[in-house]
């Protein structure tokens, strides 16, 4: 076209041309990445992964919504029982920050736990009487008791805690994971999440960015199994619909779209053409994989019967199982309804009725099938909660507030010392008083337990190399076998 009659919108449309294609090729090349972008979903970007010995290949991240209480679970703190409402010591508290719902308390009395603790196993752990079934398996576990975050209010600390940033926008693990290792079964995606609730609509809102690909290309993000209705939405075939003509449609679809690619040379373009391919695919295994009617009655009696309910806990911990032995890279369940500002004797009894069995059946169906050992298991909350009373305190009920200075998580399997405690805190469970770990440090020993140095897996975006755990984190060697 003549330079006369070059029009503000031709030379627009070329130029997005070759900035969208200036972009592609800036994704394609390794710069500072873990490697070239594959642009086939269940690929990651692998061209040098792992950067050391994996000693896992796959996780289940069991995300307790809410906050659990540390020290009504498994940080025992006998010295409470004689301070019942007692003020917490300036000493201990030392001007710390609080949330507005405890701030304006004109006390801060003492709650111990009303619980019994035992020593469990050959490595003698403490656990709570909530807690009967994790209790016979803490040999297989590690603690981590000497946890810390930033963060003092739930989105922010679960985001934080999923992402290695108190601020959206960010991928979460398992997108990361899946950018950078992809996925071990091609016709299921890298990464699945599944939510669950001990109450229907109680505890705190779960936002889809928390399995989100954040400035990762959309292909990473993290696929959501339901509970009710049909596993995943949009993936069944209309009425009257065959698989070759499903398969005629889609092929013309992609073909529309990589001439669409050639014009525009946006780099989403691929993963539509992607992720088509894979729910094609999926229409199969999916449907496979969620009909738990093949499953053997020793399987319901180590789950218990909530296991037969969709939707539950217990359900959600046994098709994870399913899922990675079919070769999911990372699939993540989120259970709601720690948050117990009040009423915690009923309502912690109630969430532990619900996840306590499934979480030991977990660790020992994946142990007797000889999945645990390349299965990293993690347990954890956003933060912990407080040794003084939110609210009114009686012998038999009371409520605890945020407490991000320390909480307890577990890990099993995948490489991690089984039947370690590590970390302490001071008789309060208030300041940690040995070996403390940061959320980044946990992000980076996971990511460490994989084969991956967590400061090389990274991904260029506004002009910045980022990764999951920012510009911090160590790897404590001490959680590794």
């Amino acid at each position: 076209m003549p330079a006369t009659q070059l029009t503000r919108r031709h030379f627009f449309h070329q130029t997005g041309i070759g900035i969208g294609a200036a972009a592609l090729s800036s994704l394609l090349c390794k710069e500072s990445t873990a490697g070239a972008l594959n642009q086939d979903v269940g690929a990651g970007i692998a061209a040098d992964l792992p950067h050391i010995a994996p000693r896992a290949s796959r996780v289940i991240y069991l995300c307790q919504s809410g906050g659990p209480s540390q020290m009504d679970l498994f940080d025992y703190k006998p010295k409470m029982d004689g301070m019942f409402d007692t003020e917490l010591p300036d000493s201990v508290r030392k001007g710390q920050r609080l949330t507005t719902m405890t701030s304006g308390q004109e006390r801060f009395p003492i709650a111990p736990s009303i619980y019994k603790f035992r020593q469990h196993g050959n490595c003698g752990a403490w656990a709570s009487d909530l807690v009967p079934h994790t209790a016979k398996i803490v040999d297989r576990l590690c603690f981590v008791k000497s946890m810390f975050t930033e963060a003092i209010n739930h989105d922010p600390a679960i985001t934080f805690m999923q992402t290695g940033s108190e601020r959206s926008g960010r991928p979460g693990m398992g997108a990361w994971l899946s950018y950078g290792l992809g996925s071990l079964n091609a016709d299921l995606p890298a990464f699945v999440v599944m939510t669950s609730a001990t109450r229907a609509g109680g505890g705190q809102p779960l936002y889809k960015r928390l399995w989100g690909s954040g400035f990762l290309p959309t292909q990473y993000q993290g696929v959501r199994l339901r509970g009710v209705g049909a596993p995943v939405l949009y993936l069944d075939d209309p009425p009257g619909m065959t698989r070759p003509t499903r398969r005629q449609i889609l092929d013309d679809v992609v073909e529309l779209n990589r001439m669409r690619f050639d014009e525009a040379g946006d780099p989403e373009i691929n993963t539509r053409i992607a992720q088509y391919e894979l729910a094609f695919r999926m229409q199969s295994s999916v449907p496979a994989i969620t009909d738990t009617a093949d499953e053997p009655e020793h399987t319901w009696r180590l789950y218990g019967e909530k296991a037969r309910t969709r939707g539950t806990y217990a359900s959600h911990c046994l098709l994870a199982r399913r899922l990675v032995e079919n070769g999911v890279r990372f699939v993540q369940l989120f259970h709601r309804g720690w948050d117990q500002h009040a009423n915690l004797p009923a309502d912690l009894t109630g969430q532990c009725e619900d996840t306590d069995r499934a979480n030991a059946a977990l660790i020992l169906d994946l142990d007797q099938r000889g999945l645990l050992n390349d299965t990293l298991v993690i347990w954890a909350g956003e933060f912990g909660r407080t040794i003084y009373c939110q609210g009114a305190l009686s012998h038999t009920n009371y409520g605890r507030d945020h407490h991000p200075r320390c909480f307890t998580v577990w890990m099993a399997g995948g490489g991690v010392a089984a039947g370690t405690t590590y970390g302490a805190t001071d008789d309060f469970s208030y300041n940690i008083t040995r070996d403390p770990v940061h959320v980044h440090d946990l992000n980076a020993t996971i990511l460490h337990l994989l084969g991956i140095d967590h400061r090389r897996l990274t991904f260029k975006f506004q002009g910045r190399d980022h990764r999951l755990t920012d510009v911090h984190g160590n790897v404590v060697g001490a959680l590794v076998a």
